[in-house]
């Protein structure tokens, strides 16, 4: 029953830095036998700059992500295309709204320019997972993953993103949207929570 609803389908997993997307994204791939296309961000080369200094190294930063963000989206494509569905660990709307964080003036005007003819070619997710935790428990998961790049991660900036997931998913979008509080369960290493959060995948293509 899994696998004929979710066959075909696009289903990403969203959320704040922490909060479990790959892991999930992971799970769901396995469950449902389907590709994934995973974020890579421990290869852009500014980002342990970036955290040391977010002005100075945004503009590279960003540029590189949404290079590497649209350019994996050929695979999502070509699974769509096979019919085999696709899981990720990312929306590509997550860049734009990330760029608007941290960009300025005529570096976010030529972003804006680059990213809209992109958009246009990028297929969209029929369902986002989005995952939700709150700030203290983001930084518990955060520290203890140990990500060199991420050790000097600002508090307040981890806080913006927060507020901008937040505010980002309450607009009408293409997309479905189920958004999964992720503050007080472990689907990890616990089977039945890991159960219920696939149910309400499942319970989403109804």
């Amino acid at each position: 029953m899994f696998l004929t609803r979710l066959r075909g389908k696009y289903v990403a997993v969203e959320g704040v830095i922490g909060v479990g997307k790959t892991t999930l994204a992971r799970m769901i791939s396995q469950r449902y036998s389907m590709p994934t296309v995973l974020e890579v961000v421990e290869d852009n080369p500014f980002l342990s700059d970036f955290y040391e200094d977010i002005e100075k190294w945004a503009f590279q930063t960003q540029v590189f992500f949404l290079m590497s963000r649209f350019d994996q989206q050929t695979a999502v494509a070509r699974a769509l295309a096979q019919c085999t569905g696709v899981v990720s660990d990312y929306t590509f709307e997550k860049d734009h709204l990330f760029a608007k964080l941290i960009l300025k003036g005529r570096q976010l005007e030529l972003y804006e320019k680059v990213y809209t003819i992109l958009q246009e070619q990028v297929p969209e997710p029929d369902l986002v997972v989005y995952l939700y935790a709150p700030l203290g428990i983001l930084q518990k998961r955060i520290i203890a993953r140990d990500r060199p790049f991420e050790r000097n991660m600002d508090k307040n900036y981890l806080s913006v993103l927060i507020e901008a997931y937040e505010k980002h998913f309450v607009k009408d979008t293409p997309s479905k949207i189920l958004k999964i509080d992720t503050s007080s369960i472990d689907f990890v290493s616990n089977p039945d929570e890991l159960k219920s959060v696939l149910d309400r995948i499942e319970d989403s293509f109804r």
